[in-house]
């Protein structure tokens, strides 16, 4: 994940003094159409998503061979879904965005071991996951909580809930969905004073977000695909330099370093 290049509470003091002294980057409200359209959005995407699990070609890398090709030889890679990955909507934008690894030597049981293991993500995954636990399971059902810490330019905390669902299709391939269920920006993180700001009500870098896994044991490893959907406000007229690299760049920044983070770990635990 992204590399502090100071102690985390400093950087994260930082981050918000420079967050809160930007003129015009004031809290925005997420609005009942906006969440409306996400909503309309996301449910065209389940339905192709679940098409491509239950037939047709299972992996996005399986689409085209440069795809496999690169992961095979040891890239992490993420591309948009669709065009640019970036979709406008009435005062807020969504992101797509598809990304693959592969992990040579591991079987499915392994993988799925650590992607399940969910409070060891803020050990796997730090800095950008700061705590992270388990909060419920019910055999493939998890509802979880993730403390995420967003930089690129400025510093976001976020207090996340989760909800999980694993379906296995056979011995070899599995998938999952997973839906944020409740996402509250953190003002003043690392303080005596933090607060959560109200969710829908604060600075609009994150309001939803889904990811959809894919896992496939062949070719003497575990194929593993994610496409991530989230949901942040629109860009403010003049503030792009500010807002564009958390809501446009950090999509895919973030995908990519999970994909790599994740092989890292699995690879590093294969016998």
């Amino acid at each position: 994940m992204d590399t502090l290049s100071m102690d985390t509470p400093t950087a994260l003091t930082y981050g918000f003094l420079l967050l809160t002294a930007v003129p015009g980057l004031t809290t925005v409200e997420l609005q009942p159409h906006t969440a409306e359209a996400f909503d309309g959005y996301v449910r065209l995407a389940e339905t192709r998503i679940d098409k491509q699990a239950h037939g047709g070609s299972f992996l996005w890398v399986d689409e085209a061979p440069d795809r496999r090709t690169r992961v095979r030889s040891g890239e992490a890679i993420a591309r948009p879904t669709a065009g640019t990955g970036d979709i406008d909507i009435p005062d807020g934008s969504i992101h797509d965005w598809t990304g693959a690894v592969f992990i040579p030597g591991a079987t499915l049981a392994k993988t799925l071991a650590f992607a399940q293991d969910y409070d060891s993500h803020k050990n796997i995954y730090k800095p950008e996951i700061q705590d992270s636990r388990l909060v419920k399971r019910a055999g493939n059902d998890f509802q979880i909580y993730l403390r995420l810490l967003k930089k690129q330019v400025i510093t976001v905390v976020l207090n996340t809930n989760h909800d999980v669902r694993y379906f296995p299709l056979d011995a070899f391939r599995c998938y999952s969905q997973s839906h944020s269920t409740r996402i509250a920006e953190v003002d003043n993180p690392g303080n005596a004073d933090e607060r959560e700001m109200q969710p829908g009500n604060d600075h609009g870098f994150l309001w939803r977000l889904n990811s959809y896994w894919r896992f496939e044991q062949r070719d003497g490893g575990v194929y593993v695909e994610c496409e991530a959907i989230s949901l942040t406000r629109s860009v403010p007229a003049g503030l792009g330099w500010l807002v564009n690299p958390i809501v446009r760049t950090l999509p895919r920044d973030s995908l990519e370093n999970s994909l790599r983070t994740l092989r890292a770990a699995v690879a590093g635990n294969v016998r």
